[in-house]
């Protein structure tokens, strides 16, 4: 068999394993259980072989001439399909134990792995078209999972998920039918594919055409002005469901964002126009909108999901000021806002498991209860702030450096500016949990304590996420020398 078709397995291994999860063996919770994690586990299995295979393509299928279906393996698809497999293994990890009591586990199971291999179709995404049918996918699979526990306000939550992500596509159908018409070709080519002669005479048309598909894929990164899905949705999921919308799935929407931005239209179309500062103007606004409406918010989950808001469009802040060291630090904030996030969300999971809590208000002592789940949820949130030397302070180093190496008025020194006060307004939402889970005060009822800690099945992936997070503050290099050598080509 040629190597290339090996594409295909990190796609179709778990639309098969979805289907024989419902197969009348694994109707028991034990086998469906074993069953998901050593999909989870082979999945991830396939990734770091794809990861260490030489780029390749794969043509599945022709429409038309210019036309077609293609998977590509390159440096970017690879550190995505990476972080999507390992990431999804840790939810499977963790909804062993939260969901034992729900119902319909099946279903839910089924939607996990279906919304992965969706997922791994965007990540190997060889062209537009491709990534357009990945996008779509991605989330028709992923809603049933917002909409998992069926009360009125999932359900609210999870069609306005899947009208803003479907509005957005539509926005993203625009940008693909303008490469298509003005471009050389859709295949994904560093630098893009812009024919000057075709474009002679429509560059306004073109500027507006990028916009609105930044816009549209934007959408699903929780982008003002369409990021009020994120608090909708986040809340009603199941934890590890919300650890992946918040975690994982927003970054589809930064991939959408870096495929047609840097492969497509092209960073040179964009750089110094009105709409590289409107980017720019839209990412920062979202940064200090998503940390302000955070701090205001008292519960737990919804925080965590306004807290997303802000850190993902510090990645779209990287990526808008279109330079290298700011690029790095995006896809390096990528990974490390990955991790955080989903432990972050784990750890609001494994609280209201054990306690019933939900609001941040119920807090107060919680860290006597169950230590080792609130350590990984201040550890964390060190890295979200951006303390060295965790992951996120040198993610955020890499984009503050970029943005005043750039000579953009006025966004070379605001940029950081912003970034700062949303890190401050940052340790403000978050270390107030943790000062009150430890430090309850003298008229804490010490006596009523009891110890609540969760069983291996969340505690493995809490401590594994942290580990993540110290890792990538420790050894950055393991991702910036690989990012950096794609940001040459594309910058």
């Amino acid at each position: 068999m040629n190597i290339k078709y090996l594409l295909l397995i990190p796609v179709l291994f778990p639309f098969a394993a979805a289907l024989i999860l419902n197969a009348k063996p694994l109707k028991n919770q034990a086998s469906r259980r074993i069953f998901t994690v050593a999909v989870l586990a082979l999945e991830l299995v396939f990734a770091v072989y794809c990861a260490v295979m030489d780029s390749d393509s794969l043509e599945i299928v022709s429409i038309a001439p210019n036309l077609d279906i293609t998977l590509t393996l390159d440096g970017l698809g690879k550190i995505f399909s990476l972080l999507v497999a390992f990431m999804w293994l840790m939810s499977g990890l963790f909804s062993q134990e939260y969901m034992a009591r729900e119902e319909n586990q099946g279903r839910y199971y089924a939607f996990l792995l279906l919304s992965e291999g969706s997922l791994m179709f965007l990540c190997f995404a060889g062209n537009y078209l491709t990534l357009y049918l990945g996008f779509e996918m991605m989330t028709l699979m992923s809603v049933p999972l917002a909409l998992h526990s069926q009360t009125e306000a999932a359900r609210r939550g999870g069609m306005k998920y899947l009208f803003y992500s479907v509005f957005g596509a539509c926005l993203g159908l625009l940008g693909f039918f303008t490469v298509h018409t003005y471009g050389t070709t859709t295949t994904f080519t560093p630098g893009g594919v812009i024919d000057a002669a075709k474009a002679a005479g429509h560059e306004t048309f073109l500027l507006v055409a990028v916009l609105l598909t930044i816009l549209g894929f934007g959408a699903k990164a929780g982008m003002f002005p369409l990021h009020s899905w994120l608090p909708a949705a986040h809340p009603e999921a199941p934890a590890g469901a919300s650890a992946l919308l918040s975690g994982v799935i927003t970054k589809a929407g930064v991939l959408s964002v870096i495929r047609v931005v840097y492969y497509q239209f092209g960073p040179d179309l964009i750089r110094g126009t009105w709409v590289q500062y409107v980017w720019l103007s839209l990412t920062l606004i979202t940064v200090f909108l998503g940390s302000m409406l955070a701090c205001k918010e008292k519960q737990l989950k919804k925080r965590l999901a306004y807290s997303t808001v802000s850190q993902v469009s510090y990645i779209l802040f990287g990526l808008a000021l279109l330079e290298p060291t700011a690029f790095t630090g995006a896809i390096l904030h990528v990974v490390v806002h990955s991790a955080i996030k989903n432990a972050l969300f784990f750890t609001a999971g494994a609280v209201i498991l054990q306690t019933g809590k939900k609001d941040v208000r119920e807090l107060r002592g919680i860290g006597k209860e169950m230590p080792v789940t609130m350590w990984c949820f201040t550890l964390c949130s060190l890295g979200l702030v951006g303390i060295p030397p965790l992951g996120g302070f040198v993610s955020k180093w890499y984009l503050a450096q970029g943005a005043l190496e750039t000579d953009i008025p006025v966004f070379s020194w605001l940029g950081p500016v912003i970034l700062l006060v949303s890190a401050l307004l940052t340790a403000w939402y978050l270390f107030s949990i943790t000062i009150a889970a430890f430090f309850p005060g003298a008229d804490f009822d010490y006596a009523a304590i009891q110890k609540r800690e969760p069983t291996l099945w969340i505690i493995l992936p809490l401590i594994l996420l942290t580990a993540v997070t110290f890792l990538t503050g420790f050894f950055p290099n393991m991702i910036t020398d690989l990012v950096s050598a794609i940001a040459g080509t594309i910058t």
